[in-house]
This record gives structure tokens, C-alpha cells and sequence, in this order.
């Protein structure tokens, strides 16, 4: 992987440092508060920790606007069909528009709006694995999901939603949005690299294909067509047309994903019935943990084995090794983590990634897309658990969303075909993500600006004390 990707993993690892140090200080000043009155020469960082985390400061409370026809919910449908369509072509979810829409546009509040972004990823990735699922691989005799690449990372994804929706309530926004404008631009900017990469491979095929074409018209008009039974047979290759779902599908891979959906369904609802905090409620949580980490291990260990392969460009194989193994189930956790956070789909991370494995564009958006079903799914039940979002407005925009993203494939679709440039797959997919960090960066900095005005409370909130 490229500096990038370490630059990314060095960010999550300082924040953390800087949370756990924030929180030792903040136990150290209770401490001596308790004990004895502060001399005046306080030190900056007490200051900010008591500031930063209070022990029992929270200032958040929903913002739901009422559901009624005006002009708001048609400019609104307007961004989200365009957001559904172009997010369902590049693989990414189309968070970075439906957030600022439903923040700007609608009226919701940053954290109500992230829950109701993720009713509308949801809509738009299950309509788009539906087209999917009948497809083959532009160029192997394989279905254009690869089954095997997201058996790796949709289990850590899945742990990495989970961790997410709880940092979704605990972060303040100014934290959010710092992380979500560095992870953004470097995100873009890898994968427009990666899309001007190959759309000059592109021309070159487009090219030696041309004169291939000029030479072999020449030849035909003096040679005559093959006939016989010892004529060559004609070359078939792999398309884009339909086939069978029942055939296409690796039933054995599908079926290891529904189960760890299943058993994070299954934890979530019965987390939903035990007291918030207490000893069952955490270690719920950490049931979790061995889902994951045992299915994704278990493909981990069939792809050293050579049991399993993940296709790459062309007909070559990835080879994986162990640290790029651990290297790749970290970033899937980590998109998890963002997409639970910021109500985006995760595909910000995993198309670039998927990218870097030499995975071809129309493969990696229909595999980061698959994977953000099972993702997106889970965190709106998480999200209406814990009543984050008004159900008719979800069904609203969830509907909206599925059939633009059932558009934005069709059209695609066609334009790959004409042009012949897969790679306009990778800049939809820059895109999205460069306007994800300016339309999502920019909602954060107003609220922020917005607190700061009005002397608001800007730390961590307490999520044993969270109330919707």
C-alpha cells in the first residue's frame, strides 16, 4: 500500500493516543478537585480536559423537521436522487451529498441527518447488488462481485459499523470533522491517481486495438473465411450480460456473510433490551468481536493456504501476504468506523483500496457495494434502536435513493459500453469523495462556528446518559 494508507492508520492511532491522554488528565483533575481547591496557574491541558469532557455534559438533542410537501423536500429529492445515482456508480454510498442535504436542505440536525444518510446508502446498495448479482467480471469467467474479497473485509467492516454508530454519539463535531476532511482528501486524491493511471492504460488498449482491427480488415479481403472441422474455434469472452442469480452466485461465501449480519442482529436487538453501561451491555459488545475476527480469519488463512484467491487486473492473481492480510482487515475496520460515524457508506476507504489490489473498477464498485449493504443495513437498525431517525422520512428517501441508484447502473452502464473507459468508474468515484470532504467539511465547520458563538458545550458526550 502506498504512504497514504500509512498516513491514514499513523492519524487514527495519534487521535486515540490523544483521546486516552485527554481522559487520564480529566481523571487526574476530578481527582484533586475533590481533594483540594486548583491554584490559579492551571495548566492549558487541565483546562482543556475539563472543558473537553465533562462529567456529565451533553447538549445534544434531535432536530426532526415535520414531514410535509414544499419546496424543501423537492430541492432535497432533487441532491438525493443525484447523490443515489453518481454514490451507486462509484461504489462510495453517496453519503457526502445526502448528509449536507438532509442538514441544509431538510432541517435535521448533523447526528440525526448521519442516521437518515444511512436509510438512503441502504436503498441504494440493495438495488445495486440486485443488478449485480446477475453480472460476470469484465474479464475472467467470474461473477463481477468478488466473493472472496469481501468475505475478508465485510465481517471487520461490520465490527467497524458497530464501533462507529457508538463514536457517532459520544464525538463532538468538531472532532468528527477534522478526521472526515484528511481521511477524505487523501482518500480522493489516491483514487484519482488511480483513475488517471488507468484511463492512459485505457487508451493504450484503445489503440493497439484500433490497428488490430485496421490490420485484420486488410487481411479479410483477400483471405477467405475459415471452414472445416479443423478450423479454430471462436474465442468467447467474458461480458456484461445477465446470467443466472442461482448460478452466478457463490452460495457458500453469500451465506458466511448472512451469518455474521444475522449474528450482529442478533446482538444489537438483544443490546437493545439491557440497561445502557451495565456489565451485559459491554459485554454484548464484545461478543461481537470473535464474529468478526473468526470468519474473517477464516478467509485470511484460505487465501495463505492458497485454498482462496482474490482475482486482480487482467488474469493475474493477487498474492497476499500476512501483514498485508492484517494490513487490509484494519482498513476495512477503520472504513466501518467511518461509515458508522459519519453516516457515509464506507466505500471512501474500500474503493481506493480495492483499486490498489489491481481489482478493476467495475468490480470494485459492485464488491464495495455489496459489502455496504450488509454494512448500512446493520447500522439502521442500530441508528432506529436507538431512535436516531424519523421512520416515515426514512422510508421517504430510502425509496428515492433505491431507484436512482438503479438509474445511475443503467446509465453507466451504457457509457462504458460507448466509450469503453471503465475508468470513468474511478473518477465518479474521486469525485464523490472530494465532494464529500467539502460538502461534509463544510456542514462541521458552521456547526462549530455556530457553538463557538453561542458558548456551547463542545466535548464528549456521555453515552450512558444519552437520551434521543
Amino acid at each position: 500500500m502506498g504512504r497514504q494508507w500509512h498516513a491514514v492508520a499513523a492519524l487514527c492511532i495519534s487521535c486515540t493516543v490523544m483521546a486516552a491522554a485527554v481522559g487520564a488528565d480529566r481523571g487526574r483533575l476530578f481527582a484533586s478537585t475533590a481533594a483540594a481547591p486548583e491554584p490559579e496557574d492551571v495548566s492549558f491541558l487541565r483546562k482543556v480536559a475539563s472543558y473537553m469532557w465533562q462529567k456529565d455534559g451533553t447538549t445534544y438533542h434531535h432536530v426532526w423537521p415535520p414531514m410535509k410537501f414544499g419546496w424543501k423536500i423537492v430541492l432535497g429529492s432533487f441532491f438525493g436522487f443525484i447523490g443515489g445515482a453518481f454514490g451507486s456508480i462509484g461504489g462510495v454510498g453517496g453519503g457526502g451529498i445526502f448528509v449536507p442535504m438532509l442538514t441544509l436542505i431538510i432541517g435535521f440536525d448533523p447526528k440525526s441527518a448521519a442516521a437518515m444518510s444511512k436509510c438512503m446508502i441502504m436503498g441504494a446498495a440493495v438495488s445495486t447488488v440486485y443488478c449485480n448479482l446477475k453480472l460476470k467480471h469484465p474479464t475472467l469467467d467470474m461473477p463481477v462481485i468478488d466473493y472472496d474479497l469481501v468475505l475478508l473485509i465485510q465481517p471487520m467492516l461490520m465490527l467497524g459499523v458497530s464501533i462507529g454508530v457508538i463514536c457517532n454519539v459520544i464525538f463532538p463535531n468538531w472532532l468528527v470533522t477534522v478526521l472526515l476532511i484528511i481521511l477524505f482528501l487523501v482518500t480522493s486524491t489516491k483514487a484519482f491517481l488511480k483513475g488517471v493511471e488507468t484511463w492512459k492504460k485505457e487508451t493504450i488498449i484503445i489503440k493497439e486495438a484500433e490497428k488490430r482491427s485496421e490490420q485484420i480488415s486488410e487481411e479479410t479481403e483477400y483471405t477467405p473465411l475459415p471452414t472445416g472441422p479443423d478450423s479454430p474455434a471462436e474465442t468467447i469472452t467474458p461480458s456484461d450480460e445477465a446470467v443466472s442469480i442461482w448460478k452466478n452466485v457463490h452460495w457458500k461465501e453469500f451465506g458466511l456473510l448472512v451469518f455474521v449480519w444475522v449474528a450482529f442482529l442478533a446482538l444489537q436487538v438483544t443490546k437493545n433490551y439491557i440497561a445502557t453501561c451495565s456489565t451485559w451491555y459491554w459485554v454484548l459488545n464484545l461478543l461481537q468481536i470473535p464474529v468478526s475476527v473468526g470468519v474473517a480469519m477464516y478467509e485470511a488463512v484460505g487465501l495463505l493456504q492458497g485454498k482462496r484467491v482474490i482475482s486482480s487486473k487482467a488474469n493475474d492473481q493477487t498474492s497476499l501476504k500476512v501483514h498485508q492480510l492484517l494490513l487490509y482487515c484494519f482498513l476495512g475496520l477503520m472504513a466501518g468506523v467511518v461509515a458508522g460515524l459519519l453516516g457515509v457508506g464506507g466505500g471512501s476507504i474500500m474503493g481506493p483500496l480495492f483499486l490498489e489490489l489491481g481489482v478493476p473498477p467495475q468490480v470494485s464498485s459492485a464488491t464495495a457495494t455489496f459489502a455496504m449493504m450488509f454494512s448500512s443495513s446493520m447500522s439502521v437498525v442500530e441508528y432506529f434502536l436507538l431512535n436516531r431517525f424519523p421512520v416515515p422520512y426514512a422510508l421517504f428517501f430510502t425509496v428515492l435513493a433505491f431507484f436512482a441508484a438503479i438509474v445511475g447502473q443503467r446509465v453507466v452502464r451504457k457509457l462504458i459500453g460507448l466509450l469503453g473507459r471503465a475508468s470513468l468508474i474511478v473518477f465518479i468515484l474521486s469525485m464523490m469523495i472530494f465532494v464529500s470532504a467539502f460538502s461534509l467539511g463544510g456542514v462541521g465547520i458552521s456547526n462549530m462556528i455556530h457553538k463557538i458563538t453561542r458558548h456551547e458545550y463542545m466535548g464528549f458526550e456521555n453515552i450512558c446518559k444519552y437520551d434521543a
